[in-house]
């Protein structure tokens, strides 16, 4: 029962559209109606700024983080892993947004600080540098994604390899457009590393 009430807190949190509230609040833009039309930090940047992007970006993470947090607070007899991928079900699938969300990369790392802030340190570098090196975020996601199940497995714990592997081929699934974008070479490069 304790993983059930858990699990549907996290999914309402991460349901939580912060790129669509600071658009509509602050810049009386729906972020759905440009760009990529998604619901997360790199359409946010793109769109309206590097600013609402960093804050959309940091706020993503920390909704993965803070369902991890809820777990050791109140229901420690739990796996934090568990209840933290639903936060990252329902930023894909907001029920706030009409289960149109964002394609799960910052929620799946605020997940994974929650539970390993040193995972979390090695695939923010990750990102930066597969960035560096590519040019596309949706790319150096995915590659971000294949380093955490790497680093998993050399802390060799079992939850947390699982969970990475599931995260990553779900964020992997998120990006199908973006690949074939990235083979037609019409997929957009950042331009400010």
């Amino acid at each position: 029962m304790d993983y059930v009430i858990f699990s549907i807190i996290a999914y309402f949190l991460g349901s939580i559209p912060f790129s669509l509230v600071i658009g509509k609040t602050f810049y009386q833009t729906d972020i759905r109606e440009h760009g990529s039309g998604n619901l997360g930090g790199t359409n946010t940047f793109r769109v309206l700024g590097w600013k609402a992007g960093l804050a959309v970006t940091v706020l993503d993470i920390l909704k993965g983080t803070a369902a991890v947090v809820l777990v050791y607070l109140f229901a420690e007899q739990l796996e934090p892993l568990i209840v933290g991928a639903f936060a990252v079900i329902g930023h894909s699938f907001p029920l706030f947004a009409k289960f149109k969300g964002g394609k799960a990369v910052a929620t799946s790392g605020g997940v994974l600080l929650g539970v390993s802030p040193l995972l979390f340190a090695i695939i923010f570098v990750s990102f930066f540098i597969f960035l560096k090196l590519s040019k596309y975020v949706s790319l150096s996601s995915m590659l971000t994604g294949v380093v955490a199940v790497i680093v998993a497995l050399f802390m060799k714990h079992i939850g947390l390899i699982i969970v990475t592997m599931l995260l990553t081929i779900f964020v992997i699934y998120r990006h199908t457009d973006n690949i074939k974008r990235i083979k037609n070479k019409t997929e957009p490069k950042i331009t400010w590393l």
